[in-house]
């Protein structure tokens, strides 16, 4: 591309540190940029000042900023055009505290506007001025309470300033122009985005600025396509969100999985499009669906703005036992949206079928009450469905015993956590609880002390009753937290893993290795207080929601031993081994 220049956006290191891993981060960066052709120019965003740690020091790490970036604010010119460069993380200087959002820490100071204003003077006789920050501080939906209203009246009265550049937010989107100014938001370069779409505004991209003295072009530039980022309007972003949230209802039909894995059912589904353009929907097994077979094999339906349209399906698998790779069955809906100009695919949606082990089908134990199942970490575990272990709202109680292979082991031992749901872990060998609430989620940390021994075993227990989140280890309380003010739990409709957690897609990530036994998950919180005594062989009782005793039933289940028949499937190489 060879550019005159290369500007940023802000946050350029990973940060949220002290200073001796920002320096490193700060060294790392400066040696991948030092090697362009053409200058740079820096834009401090949250992740290059906010610390994380220790207490921080005046300004967090400013200091370290301004030593080895440069200016916080500044200006400069090439050729016909002025750039300035403002910066959004002031915070409030006499508490030291800063944010992304309240209203009190995203307001510019009064000294930054002054130098704004002085600095629109002294360009006022360039043909344009581009302004860059971190913040999209003009998102008043996302910011609300700050004063860029001031920034925009300064701006529109220098008369020469022709567009402002943030990041940020990780997605594309263009709000102008306004009043003569174009306002681009970037997406990602390197960052993390919730989903690879690049036409819904989530992708990794340059943006070429091309400027004249009558006029400048912009062009975003994903890998291996150019196209023009002012299409990206905040109405546009949100008709592609209502295509790619595409209500997807299961109207009947289970399916009900044999001793021998045979498995049939038709199963009706109903889709309606809530976005002011078609979508174009395929529906097809998910390409690692295995051994399960759909008539027909696909189906494929137009839907015009707010139409609603129900597809069946005949899904079935023969009884030819279990194989060690044995899949779940997972649809895929691919759904385009048809615009104006061009198509946008939006990323795949995954629904698991309904599946369900016949309670009479099941295998009695055959094994013994000292064995426990063996995870290798690969991909194996046990999946229940969303309906099956649905926790709808505290208090509750996740407990399993477990045994590690090595020192610092991170993972899953029950999970259902993703913007909502609970989940209780490990990571780098000390237990960790998870509880989702409406507007976030709590996260119960053991102290490094409290680390798990490879090859002994553990009780952990996490406790919610509603007002605080207790975590324990062989009985003893090592960590708690109150829940913060106006929240409660948030449940979810994903599936429930042991040996593993749901992703957004309920596909089980966050894998687990080692061995686990004695799973139980109970309506109520079983531990108060500072220590118990935790029992080596749980016994239900009517709280009891879910109870594994992992003796080896065999195949492809796991029997619930609580009063609700709520057993599990097995997926991958799950080993039943004695204790």
């Amino acid at each position: 591309i060879d550019p005159d220049l290369v500007m940023t956006v802000g946050d350029l290191i990973q940060g949220y540190n002290e200073t001796p891993q920002w320096l490193e981060q700060m060294r790392e960066y400066k040696s991948v940029m030092d090697g362009l052709a053409m200058p740079w120019y820096p834009v401090a965003g949250n992740h290059d000042i906010y610390w994380r740690g220790s207490p921080p020091p005046s300004g967090h790490h400013e200091v370290s900023y301004e030593a080895h970036f440069g200016p916080l604010w500044y200006w400069f010119a090439h050729k016909n055009a002025a750039f300035i460069v403002l910066y959004s993380d002031e915070g409030d200087p006499e508490t030291n505290r800063k944010g992304l959002n309240a209203p009190d820490l995203i307001r510019m100071s009064e000294a930054q506007l002054s130098w704004l204003e002085r600095t629109l003077t002294r360009t006022s006789a360039y043909d344009h001025v581009f302004l860059f920050l971190h913040h999209p501080r003009w998102i008043t939906e996302r910011y609300p309470g700050g004063n860029w209203e001031s920034v925009h009246a300064l701006l529109m009265a220098a008369g020469n300033v022709s567009a402002v550049f943030a990041g940020h937010i990780h997605r594309q989107r263009y709000d102008g122009p306004r009043d003569g100014i174009h306002y681009f938001t970037l997406a990602t370069l390197g960052g993390r985005i919730p989903m690879e779409a690049p036409g819904t505004g989530w992708l990794h991209h340059m943006l070429l600025v091309s400027v004249r003295t009558e006029s400048f072009e912009v062009a975003t530039l994903p890998v291996g396509a150019v196209w023009d980022p002012k299409a990206m309007t905040a109405e546009h972003l949100a008709d592609l969100d209502r295509a790619r949230k595409t209500p997807i209802e299961h109207l009947s039909g289970h399916l009900h999985l044999g001793q021998e894995g045979d498995a049939a059912g038709e199963l009706r589904y109903a889709l309606r499009n809530e976005a002011s353009r078609p979508l174009e929907i395929t529906v097809a097994l998910d390409a690692n669906a295995g051994d399960w077979l759909l008539r027909p094999n696909h189906r494929h339906l137009t839907l015009a703005p707010n139409e609603a349209r129900e597809i069946g399906f005949d899904l079935r698998r023969h009884a030819d036992g279990f194989r060690e790779a044995f899949s779940l069955p997972t649809f895929a809906f691919q759904i385009d949206y048809i615009g104006e100009d061009r198509r946008v695919s939006c990323p795949a949606r995954q629904e698991f079928a309904p599946l369900r082990p016949l309670p009479e089908s099941l295998p009695r134990e055959t094994g013994t009450p000292d064995r426990a199942i063996e995870l290798d970490g690969s991909g194996a575990g046990l999946w229940f469905d969303s309906d099956a272990v649905d926790l709808a709202s505290a208090p509750f109680t996740l407990e399993a015993e477990v045994r590690v292979n090595r020192m610092g082991e991170t993972g899953v031992i029950i999970g259902k956590l993703h913007s909502g749901g609970f989940a209780l872990g490990l990571k780098n060998g000390q237990p960790r609880f998870y509880v989702g609430l409406e507007r976030n989620r709590m996260v119960l940390k053991a102290p490094q002390s409290e680390s798990l021994q490879a090859g002994r075993w553990y009780h952990i227990a996490g406790v919610f009753d509603g007002s605080e989140a207790r975590l324990y280890m062989d009985g003893r309380l090592i960590a708690r937290r109150e829940v913060p003010p106006g929240q409660a739990y948030k449940p979810n409709d994903l599936p429930l893993y042991v040996g593993g957690n749901p992703d957004k897609n309920g596909r089980m990530g966050t894998l687990f290795e080692g061995t686990i036994d004695e799973v139980r998950v109970s309506t109520t919180a079983r531990y108060q207080g500072e220590a118990h005594e935790p029992r080596t062989r749980f016994q239900a009782d009517d709280v009891t929601a879910l109870l594994l005793h992992l003796d080896g039933d065999g195949g492809a289940f796991a029997r619930d031993a609580s009063a609700y028949n709520r057993h599990g499937i097995g997926i991958g190489s799950i080993r039943f081994i004695a204790r």
